[in-house]
């Protein structure tokens, strides 16, 4: 794991030094951004408060941006063009690590099973590594925000990040070994419980704003969704009707960027 992480982030430099090295008809943007986490996975139930509310982590990121606004010093066409004055290429690299527990009715202090109490015995945790592209649209002008003519800019994005997770699993049932099977929730199936390392696809979409601050920074606030290809990033895949989709996020970052040729 180690390693692949050392790759992403010099896959991550090497993308910005090749920006950075490219025509300067383009502008460029790096940033940071960081906030709260909310993991929808299978532990808990879906659509319980508790749940959505309980297994709340954190994240932080790097971003770079392309804007192309600044095509328009250099070719006459570009000035009344859609895309140039509309949107911006993003890249990242970011992390971000839940605590993960059950929560709603099936592990009430009402319940006093053994399917409960090894319910109540189990927790988790999610820690993902994402590299990823999105595309930014700004239904207003870029150009204006970035000149100071406009001090907010709201936008949306969709793309895709390749996404490298590390779960664990604990349990404090029986001889708490989370290898043992007998230390789970009993009608879960053989396999449903893997913490091994692994690698996958996403899909992020996400809507906020900017606020020009200066000529050379803004802040940003930004809600994201992102949809994971695999099932194991929480490290627990059971087939009961409270777990019909793969694991997915919820994240709410705030960021400050810094604007530069």
């Amino acid at each position: 794991m180690t390693l692949k992480i050392k790759k992403l982030f010099i896959a991550f430099l090497l993308l910005f030094a090749m920006q950075l090295s490219s025509s300067q008809s383009f502008s460029h943007e790096i940033g940071i951004i960081a906030g709260p986490v909310a993991y929808q996975s299978d532990f808990g139930e879906r659509y319980d408060f508790e749940t959505n509310t309980g297994n709340v982590g954190f994240g932080i990121g790097l971003v770079y941006f392309m804007n192309f606004d600044y095509l328009a010093n250099y070719y006459s066409y570009s000035r009344n063009n859609y895309f140039t004055n509309h949107f911006k290429i993003r890249a990242e690299l970011s992390w971000n690590k839940t605590g993960l527990n059950h929560y709603g009715q099936w592990v009430d202090d009402s319940r006093t099973s053994v399917a409960a109490d090894k319910l109540r015995a189990h927790s988790g945790e999610s820690q993902n590594f994402d590299l990823g592209v999105q595309l930014e649209y700004f239904p207003l002008s870029t150009r204006a925000l970035n000149r100071g003519g406009d001090r907010f800019g709201p936008f949306a994005s969709l793309g895709v990040h390749y996404v490298f997770y590390n779960p664990d699993v604990s349990t404090t049932y029986g001889d708490q070994n989370p290898d043992n099977s007998n230390n789970f929730y009993p009608s879960w199936e053989p396999g449903s419980i893997d913490a091994t390392n692994g690698s996958t696809w996403s899909v992020v979409g996400s809507v906020g704003v900017r606020y020009n601050m200066s000529p050379i920074s803004h802040l940003i606030v930004d809600l994201r969704i992102q949809s994971f290809f695999d099932d194991y990033t929480d490290g627990l895949d059971h087939q009961l009707d409270s777990n019909k989709t793969n694991d997915w996020l919820v994240w709410l970052n705030v960021g400050y960027i810094f604007l530069f040729d």
